[in-house]
C-alpha cells in the first residue's frame, strides 16, 4: 500500500473524525470506502452518457436496429 498525503477542510476533518469514532473505523479507511464509492459513481456517469450519446447518434441506433432484425430471424428459425 503506498502513502498519500493531503489535506482537508477543518470541517471536513472534524466530520470525519466524528464519523471514525462513531463507526470504531480508522481514518484512513473511511476515506478509501468513500474514494471508491465516488470513483465508482463517476464511471456510471461516463457509462450513462457515453449511452445518452449512442442514443442520439443515427448510425448507431441502424446498427443495433439491424443487429436485432438478425437476432430475431435466428430465433424464428
Amino acid at each position: 500500500m503506498t502513502t498519500f498525503t493531503s489535506t482537508l477542510p477543518e470541517e471536513l476533518l472534524i466530520k470525519l473524525n466524528e464519523m471514525a469514532g462513531k463507526l470504531a473505523m480508522p481514518k484512513n479507511r473511511i476515506i478509501e470506502k468513500a474514494l471508491q464509492i465516488y470513483l465508482d459513481q463517476l464511471t456510471r456517469a461516463e457509462y450513462i452518457k457515453s449511452y445518452k450519446q449512442a442514443g442520439d447518434d443515427t448510425n448507431i441506433l441502424n446498427i443495433a436496429e439491424e443487429g436485432m432484425e438478425d437476432y430475431l430471424k435466428q430465433l424464428n428459425q
